[in-house]
């Protein structure tokens, strides 16, 4: 448990990180595009390779449903809730954002940054290797999520104050997902699947498309750079 709310505690410091780079330094930086490939290439190894074959040794049957499920929730609220929402590195400083959209911006993205925490904890809950694997791959996005939500609160004509606070924000309910499972953790056997899917929208639906919007090959190759990452996590832990 403590090595869980550890893990979540750093993860969710990630997420103010990035607020706190934007308050600083009110421009997009372009290298955090390279986080957002190498998350998405170590997430979808991670959730094809470990979350899901998981989920069905823990869930069996649910797994599968529970799987749709946690990635329909994610898809719901992105077409609904937060239809501009925007993954990654840029800023709204050139558009006008109003506050309401910038509520339902928030809403959605501590939906999935609760969820982080619930994958977190679901994974130290069955083993420590699964756990930081989970962990690595959602610290990953994490300083571009952080930088997003700052993005979206000033465009808003909010402060820089609660530019930063919006950030700290969408770490603390990461510390919560961890605190939610941790304090049941029976509830692995629907947190995992359900993580797994909100895992697998993220870096699918989110982080990829992000990824291919570059041109040339090189953001391809950081791409791929995540998946080689976690085999070599994998090798180095067999």
């Amino acid at each position: 448990m403590w090595i869980g709310l550890a893990a979540g505690a750093i993860a969710g410091a990630a997420d103010g990180l990035g607020g706190y780079i934007l308050v600083r330094r009110n421009w997009a930086l372009r290298s955090l595009r390279y986080f957002v490939a190498l998350s998405a290439g170590f997430m979808m190894a991670t959730v094809l390779l470990e979350m899901v074959p998981e989920s069905f040794n823990t869930s069996g049957a649910l797994a599968a449903p529970l799987l749709l499920v946690g990635y329909c929730v994610v898809h719901l609220l992105e077409h609904t809730i937060t239809p501009h929402f925007h993954f990654g590195e840029e800023t709204h400083g050139d558009e006008f954002v109003s506050r309401q959209t910038s509520v339902s911006v928030m809403i959605g993205l501590a939906t999935h940054t609760f969820f982080d925490g619930i994958a977190i904890a679901s994974g130290f809950v069955l083993s420590s290797w699964l756990g930081w694997l989970i962990f690595l791959g959602i610290v990953l996005h994490k300083m571009p999520e952080g930088f997003t939500a700052a993005s979206v609160m000033l465009a808003s004509g909010g402060s820089r104050r609660a530019a930063l606070n919006s950030a700290l924000f969408l770490g603390a309910m990461t510390v919560l997902g961890v605190i939610a499972l941790s304090v049941f953790p029976l509830l692995v056997r629907f947190g995992l699947p359900i993580s797994a899917g909100v895992a697998f929208y993220v870096a699918a639906t989110d982080l990829v498309p992000e990824v291919n919007r570059e041109p040339g090959i090189r953001m391809a190759l950081v791409f791929f750079a995540g998946i080689a990452l976690f085999a070599l996590a994998k090798m180095i832990a067999s």
